[in-house]
């Protein structure tokens, strides 16, 4: 089977498992948990990717495993962090906005943007599992690996303790500013950013791979450019005061030591 074959297919499966998710969305009035759908789309995908293809097997095994690994996760996670709560102010706006006609604006503005985009930002893992060549791991395949290992480090534990941070009602308003957040305003935006990064080297182990790089770039300009870093932070210096303080001190993305205080 060609690999627009199969990307056709995991295109067609990702847009219906978002149009599943927009009719649910507008049976709840809540569209928050297409955040929930982000990984596990690329769960769907990558394991459709798997039975329709006959690479080398134990890249097969890593791409789909790490995959599968980080997008349950994050899965989990963000259902576990949104459940109980109203909608996202971000969704709430544009429900405001939109008016009556929020239906059809939620799947064209959230729900198939969102599929696109993950369909992109998937054909590195897509591709990586074609080839039966080369048929043993290479030194991209370690260096690829290692390098998902310390993001999913940074996304995991960044995400755990920002929830306990929040869980204890004594820090409403505050600025969470310690473990890895002392280093790095948004450390799981840096997790993940390493994270599609190391896919990408384990795909790079394949033939005619190196145009798979769009996936690494195109997730590091949603977290640096679009969704990620710049709409967090309108966000946040708009609801804690002490935010601006903590950025003139604190690397936005990249984790390095705190800058000493202005006067």
């Amino acid at each position: 089977m060609s690999f627009l074959m199969i990307a056709g297919i995991n295109l067609v499966a990702i847009t219906a498992l978002m149009a599943l998710g927009w009719i649910v969305s507008l049976v709840v009035r809540k569209v928050t948990f297409v955040d929930s759908l982000w990984g596990l789309g690329f769960v769907l995908i990558v394991w459709i990717t798997y039975f329709i293809t006959e690479g080398y097997l134990l890249r097969r095994y890593l791409l789909v495993g790490l995959t599968t690994a980080w997008g349950v996760r994050l899965c989990l996670h963000l259902s576990m962090r949104n459940w109980g709560h109203g909608e996202d102010p971000r969704y709430a706006a544009w429900r405001e906005q939109a008016g009556a006609y929020f239906w059809i604006f939620s799947l064209v503005k959230v729900f198939l943007p969102q599929a696109l985009i993950l369909w992109v930002i998937s054909l590195s893992v897509q591709f990586g599992q074609l080839s039966l060549t080369p048929n043993h791991l290479t030194v991209y395949d370690i260096f690829g690996t290692a390098l998902w290992g310390i993001g999913f480090f940074f996304e995991s534990i960044a995400d755990y303790q920002l929830a306990k941070f929040k869980a204890d009602p004594s820090n409403k308003g505050k600025v969470m500013s310690r473990g890895l957040w002392a280093y790095s305003r948004h450390p799981n935006y840096f997790g993940e950013f390493l994270i599609w990064w190391g896919l990408f080297l384990i795909t790079l182990s394949t033939p005619n791979s190196w145009w798979t790089i769009i996936s690494p770039l195109v997730i590091t300009a949603v977290l640096l450019k679009m969704t990620g870093v710049p709409l967090m932070e309108r966000t946040i210096v708009e609801t804690r005061p002490g935010y601006r303080k903590y950025m003139q001190r604190t690397n936005a993305f990249f984790p390095w030591f705190r800058k000493k205080e202005l006067a």
